[in-house]
């Protein structure tokens, strides 16, 4: 039977009502945004195999942490350490020229303060609240503030840290709203949460310990730290937190701390960017034992037992480095100096060509010779003897006549490596940490921000 106009008319108004359901379907889908794509993180194959470690719990220090929704929901981002009265704080900075308020702050507020009124220490991941203008001035201020009213402290005995993305205006208010949670949270045994909370692009959270007896009596020393990327010296872009119950003057535990990030934290290098965040802060809670004289034993081994743990930190951020594969020390003997030894250390570490082959597994080393060249540092070509661990590759300028090409290579095939390098003109010598340059490190930083 044939179609009339009535049918056909019929048939086409079904046509279009499907149509527009269809439509409407996929206005629908486009007005719902789309759920977050998760994240997988890649655990860094140079991470310490037996995970984070038991830290123990220091007198005086209390720890809390909170999900404030600072960039991500369902992330746990705020830290807070509430410190007893007596607490001493010690610290060291970057030195950018476009450091944070949060920094700026810190390093005028160390060693103010009267001691017996306690201490605090606010940190947030996911913002920076660096580049912000007044506003990174309103933040710092609003949450000293914050902090200080609900601890009943002085405000400028709270030490704020803010990292993650620059150029971003920090969602304060989102941290105030969680301080009350915070604070009924405070207690001795949070430190492993706060050091999950400060992680940016982290794939592991990092922790350290020692114990050193004093007059008898153990004393504690803990510490964390955050950091992966942005890494160099002055100081290498991390936030470091490190607690010990130790009773010791500020002016004597700042000169220990400022001594020990040249050797550490001053000493590691992954992609020679400082950040505009980096803080170091130290607290000794004066809950334990007392440091009186700084010539004796006792403190010459309280220095050497922080700076194990603050190498411990140093040695993990670059374990941590963005799509890093390999770990290595590279020491540089024979200099004029001790500050030319350094200089061309980390000529070596920071540069691309050296990074990518040792990502590549490729025993270059007319790449070191080359990063030796032009470190800046004094330098005799007919004098360099290099090493790869007990390997000995070049010597006196010339190829090492015991050196076989396969050998380098299936050195360089160890997640861990020793690079040494001897000028032969002097009694310098440095030692910098540094990892390889993989493909990884680009996918990381293209997506830092989504």
């Amino acid at each position: 039977m044939a179609k009339t106009d009535k049918d056909t008319a019929k048939a086409k108004v079904k046509k279009w009502k499907r149509r527009a359901r269809a439509a409407e379907g996929r206005l629908a889908e486009l007005a719902t945004p789309a759920a977050p794509k998760k994240k997988v993180v890649i655990v860094s194959p140079l991470a310490p195999k037996d995970g984070f470690p038991l830290l123990p719990p220091v007198a005086g220090a209390e720890f809390a942490t909170a999900q404030a929704g600072v960039r991500y929901q369902g992330r746990t981002d705020v830290m807070l350490a509430r410190l007893a009265p007596g607490t001493v704080i010690a610290g060291t900075f970057t030195r950018s020229a476009t450091r944070s308020a949060a920094v700026l702050d810190c390093q005028a507020k160390l060693g103010a303060g009267p001691t017996d009124a306690g201490a605090a220490i606010l940190v947030n991941s996911g913002n920076s609240n660096a580049f912000t203008g007044a506003r990174g001035w309103a933040s710092v201020n609003a949450l000293s503030a914050a902090v200080a009213q609900k601890l009943g402290i002085p405000e400028n005995r709270v030490f704020t840290s803010s990292t993650g993305v620059i150029g971003e205006p920090l969602p304060h208010e989102r941290i105030e709203a969680a301080l009350d949670g915070l604070v009924s949270g405070l207690g001795p045994d949070g430190i492993a949460m706060a050091a999950r909370a400060i992680m940016t692009t982290d794939t592991f959270p990092k922790g350290a310990m020692a114990e050193v007896t004093i007059d008898g009596q153990t004393a504690r020393i803990v510490g964390i730290a955050k950091g992966s990327g942005m890494i160099a010296p002055d100081m290498a872009t991390m936030l470091v937190y490190v607690f010990t119950d130790v009773a010791i003057s500020q002016k004597a535990l700042q000169s220990i701390v400022s001594r020990l990030t040249e050797r550490s934290f001053n000493a590691i290098t992954v992609d020679s960017d400082t950040s505009t965040s980096d803080t170091l802060i130290v607290a000794a809670t004066g809950q334990g034992p007392a440091l009186t004289n700084m010539r004796s034993a006792e403190a010459k081994a309280f220095e050497r037992a922080m700076g194990e743990v603050m190498l411990d930190l140093a040695h993990q951020v670059i374990r941590d480095g963005e799509g890093a594969t390999k770990f290595v020390g590279i020491t540089v003997t024979g200099a004029a100096n001790d500050a030319d030894a350094k200089r061309c250390a980390l000529s070596i570490a920071n540069s691309p060509l050296v990074k990518t082959a040792l990502a590549g597994e490729d025993p270059n080393w007319g790449r070191i010779v080359m990063a030796v060249g032009k470190s800046g540092a004094q330098a005799d070509r007919d004098r360099l003897s290099i090493t790869f661990g007990t390997l000995a590759v070049a010597t006196n300028g010339l190829v090492d006549p015991g050196y076989k090409e396969a050998d380098g290579a299936a050195y360089m095939k160890n997640s861990d490596l020793e690079i040494g390098v001897d000028l032969g003109l002097g009694k310098g010598r440095a030692t910098v940490w540094t990892c390889d340059l993989t493909h990884r490190y680009i996918d990381i930083n293209a997506d830092y921000r989504s």
